[in-house]
C-alpha cells in the first residue's frame, strides 16, 4: 500500500515539473523538480505571478492565446513554451494544464505539468541543421550535373530551366548544348530513373558519355547505342540503371538549321513555328536506354527556320497531377505550345517555369525544359 510519504515523494521528485496556480495567476505550490530546473528556492516563488516565469514572448502568447483557451475549454495540451531560470537562461518545456472548479463551476485552481524539452529542442535543432546541410549538398551536386551555360551556334538562341520537386534529393533530369565542330553542335535532354546519389552517378556518367560519343559519331542513333552499352556494362542486371533521352545534332542549312535527333523512350519534342503553329516531332517507338539487350532508338529530322523553336522537356512536366488526372492527359502541352507560338527560347522557357510553379504539390517529379530557337530575321534576335 502506498503511504502518504511515498505520494509526497512522487510529487516532489517526479521527472516532470508540477505547478499549482490560482485564477489570478499567483503560484501556490510547485515541486522540487521544477524549482531545481529554474534555480529557485520553492519559497521564493510561492505567491509570485506565474507569467513572470515566462519569457516576454511567452507572456504575450499566454495572455493572448493560451490563457483564453484554458479559460474557455478548461485545459491545454502539450504547448511549447519557454520558462526563464534564475540566471536568465531559457528553459524550453512542453506544458499541459487543466482547471479545477468548485461545485458551481467557478475556477479555483490551475494545475500545470511541465516536461523538460531541452534535449528535444537540441535534437530538433541538430535535425534542422543536418537537413539544411543535406539540402545545400543536394543543390551543389545538382548544379554540378547541369551545364553552367548552354552554347548555341550563332544565329540561334537557347534557354533551359530545371525545377526540383524536392530540395532534399538530387534529381535525375539532365540537359546540355555544346559545339562538336565548326559546323555542328550537339544537344540532349533526358531523365535518369530514380533520385539521390545513385541517380546522380548515372546522370554524371550519362552526360559525359553522350558528349564524348558525339565527338566520334554524329549519328544520334549511334550515340544513344553507345550510351546504352556503357550503362549496361557499368550497371549489371542486378543493379540495372536506365534513362530516357533525346539526343540531337544541329547543322546549318539554308535559312536555318537542320536538326537530326534520336529518342530513347523519351517524350517527343515540340516544334513551335514562326507562323504560330506547333506540332510534335514523331519519334514513337524508342526504348529505354541502358536496360534492354537490343534497344531500338528512333530517328527523326526537322528543319528550323527563322522564328522557329524546338522545345524539349521531361515527363515531370507532362505527368504533373492536376485535379484527378495528369497535366497532359488531354493534350494540354500541345495546346500550351500553340497558344504561345511563336516564341523565342527565353520566352517559352519562362512561361514553362511559371507553369511548373503553378502545379505546387502536384509536381511530384523533377522537370527539365530546354528550348532551341533560330533567331528571327525581323527582330535581329541572337
Amino acid at each position: 500500500m502506498i503511504h502518504e510519504l511515498d505520494i509526497e515523494d512522487l510529487y516532489e521528485n517526479a521527472p516532470c515539473g508540477y505547478l499549482s496556480v490560482l485564477p489570478d495567476m499567483r503560484i501556490v505550490r510547485l515541486n522540487s523538480t521544477l524549482a531545481g530546473w529554474l534555480g529557485f528556492e520553492i519559497d521564493a516563488l510561492i505567491g509570485t505571478d506565474f507569467t513572470q516565469l515566462l519569457t516576454a514572448g511567452g507572456r504575450i502568447h499566454y495572455e493572448t492565446h493560451f490563457g483564453p483557451i484554458l479559460r474557455m475549454y478548461g485545459q491545454l495540451d502539450g504547448i511549447a513554451i519557454d520558462f526563464v531560470t534564475s540566471d536568465r537562461r531559457r528553459l524550453p518545456v512542453f506544458m499541459t494544464a487543466n482547471v479545477k472548479t468548485d461545485e458551481t463551476g467557478t475556477p479555483v485552481l490551475i494545475r500545470i505539468t511541465a516536461l523538460d524539452a531541452r534535449d528535444r529542442r537540441t535534437y530538433e535543432r541538430e535535425l534542422l541543421e543536418s537537413r539544411t546541410r543535406a539540402q545545400l549538398l543536394a543543390k551543389t551536386l545538382q548544379r554540378s550535373l547541369l551545364p553552367p551555360a548552354l552554347l548555341p551556334p550563332s544565329g540561334m538562341t537557347a534557354a533551359a530551366h530545371y525545377h526540383a520537386a524536392s530540395s532534399d534529393e538530387v534529381g535525375g533530369d539532365f540537359y546540355d548544348l555544346f559545339p562538336l565542330s565548326d559546323d555542328r553542335w550537339g544537344f540532349f535532354l533526358g531523365d535518369v530513373c530514380g533520385k539521390g546519389a545513385s541517380a546522380a552517378a548515372v546522370t554524371s556518367l550519362t552526360r559525359y558519355t553522350l558528349r564524348a560519343a558525339a565527338v566520334y559519331d554524329h549519328d544520334p542513333v549511334a550515340v544513344l547505342h553507345n550510351l546504352d552499352s556503357v550503362l549496361r556494362q557499368e550497371f549489371r542486371e542486378n543493379d540495372a540503371q536506365f534513362c530516357t533521352a533525346v539526343f540531337g545534332v544541329l547543322s546549318r542549312s539554308a535559312g536555318g538549321f537542320e536538326v537530326s535527333m534520336a529518342s530513347g523512350g523519351h517524350p517527343p519534342p515540340l516544334v513551335m513555328r514562326a507562323d504560330g503553329s506547333a506540332h510534335y516531332v514523331h519519334m514513337t517507338g524508342g526504348q529505354l536506354v541502358g536496360i534492354l539487350r537490343h534497344a531500338r532508338f528512333v530517328p527523326a529530322t526537322v528543319t528550323l527556320s527563322a522564328g522557329d523553336t524546338l522545345m524539349l522537356y521531361t515527363d515531370g512536366l507532362t505527368e504533373a497531377r492536376v485535379g484527378t488526372g495528369r497535366y497532359d492527359d488531354e493534350g494540354a502541352l500541345l495546346e500550351f505550345a500553340t497558344a504561345h507560338a511563336p516564341a523565342a527560347p527565353a520566352a517559352i522557357v519562362e512561361n514553362l517555369r511559371v507553369l511548373l510553379n503553378s502545379f505546387g504539390d502536384g509536381l511530384a517529379d523533377d522537370a527539365a525544359v530546354m528550348a532551341l530557337g533560330v533567331s528571327s530575321v525581323e527582330s535581329g534576335e541572337g
